[in-house]
């Protein structure tokens, strides 16, 4: 290394806490953090608050190590992509190497902690869940198939299910329908986003759904999966996790994603333009709000239910 590289390796500023700390995805750590801990209070075994508070930071920090590890696999993209260049590792911040290890300690440390604290089901489901994000999504589909964010969605869904293995240290058909609520809802969630970011994509040579198969492809899609998605969501209202107060959240709110949907369908490119995709955009927006307030009416239902009120 020449005299003027150390210099300049001296002067390049340490990371902050900040910076490690968005290496988590903390927007998405929120999600997994929420389903999770609905999954945990709506299986029928009460788990004692100190190993529930535990549980939940364990699965917090395994949905982090899950985006460090993303984010440093894919720092050639987030480079090129304009809403993901102020990245800790394309800004500069944080370098891959840190990033690496940073990841690789917290899955190793997230998943043995949980398995310590509640059992060895959950903390399985959380080892499975960082190495499907990791290397089945983020090293494999992501780049290879337009399919990437149908398979790919799985990752995001098994918080849930690893929450009601901490409370009963198996799997049930009951978290298996909040798993598919999540892997349904992703697809027309990220297509949307993909429909109005679509040359991000482009450029990032990412085989998205739009640049492979075009914009009208990825709206019959988005049609198409919300309607299977309603489907499961209204099903699974009859079942011991639903009750009167999921159904009628779930009845407005697939409604209202339908009726996007179709908005979405209907629509062509240049109408799109013409409002900046005013409707993709709306739709986007709602989506977080649909998996948000499905997972809270199934806490709400849970909570209830404990008080000899809810489910059916």
């Amino acid at each position: 290394m020449s005299d003027a590289s150390a210099d300049s390796a001296s002067l390049a500023p340490e990371a902050s806490f900040g910076d490690f700390f968005a290496l988590l995805k903390p927007r998405v750590m929120t999600l997994v953090v929420f389903t999770a801990l609905v999954g945990l209070l709506a299986a029928p075994n009460p788990v004692h608050p100190m190993i529930a508070f535990a549980s939940i930071l364990f699965i917090a920090i395994g949905g982090g190590a899950s985006g460090a590890l993303n984010m440093w696999w894919d720092a050639d993209i987030d480079a090129v992509m304009k809403r993901t260049q102020k990245r800790p590792i394309p800004a500069g911040k944080v370098t891959e190497g840190e990033a690496l290890g940073f990841g690789l300690a917290l899955s190793g440390l997230s998943t043995v902690m949980l398995g310590l604290a509640s059992n060895w089901v959950a903390g399985s489901l959380l080892g499975f869940t960082i190495f499907f994000y990791v290397v089945i999504y983020t090293m494999w589909l992501k780049r290879w198939t337009p399919q990437n964010i149908v398979i790919g969605g799985a990752a995001g869904a098994f918080p849930p299910m690893i929450g009601w293995a901490v409370a009963t240290g198996g799997i049930s058909i009951e978290s298996v329908l909040m798993f598919c609520l999540t892997f349904m809802w992703t697809p027309p969630h990220f297509w949307a986003l993909a429909l109005f970011m679509r040359k991000d994509y482009d450029h990032a040579g990412v085989p998205m759904l739009t640049v492979t198969h075009g914009r009208r492809s990825t709206r019959i899609h988005i049609f198409v999966y919300t309607i299977l998605l309603a489907i499961l969501a209204l099903g699974a209202g009859v079942t011991s996790i639903g009750g009167p107060v999921y159904m009628a959240i779930a009845i407005v709110l697939n409604m209202m994603f339908v009726k996007g949907a179709w908005d979405i369908l209907n629509r062509d490119e240049e109408m799109s333009e013409v409002d900046n995709f005013k409707v993709e955009r709306n739709f986007f927006k709602l989506s977080l709000l649909y998996l948000f307030l499905h997972f809270g009416a199934i806490l709400i239902e849970a909570i209830t239910q404990r008080f000899g009120m809810g489910g059916w």
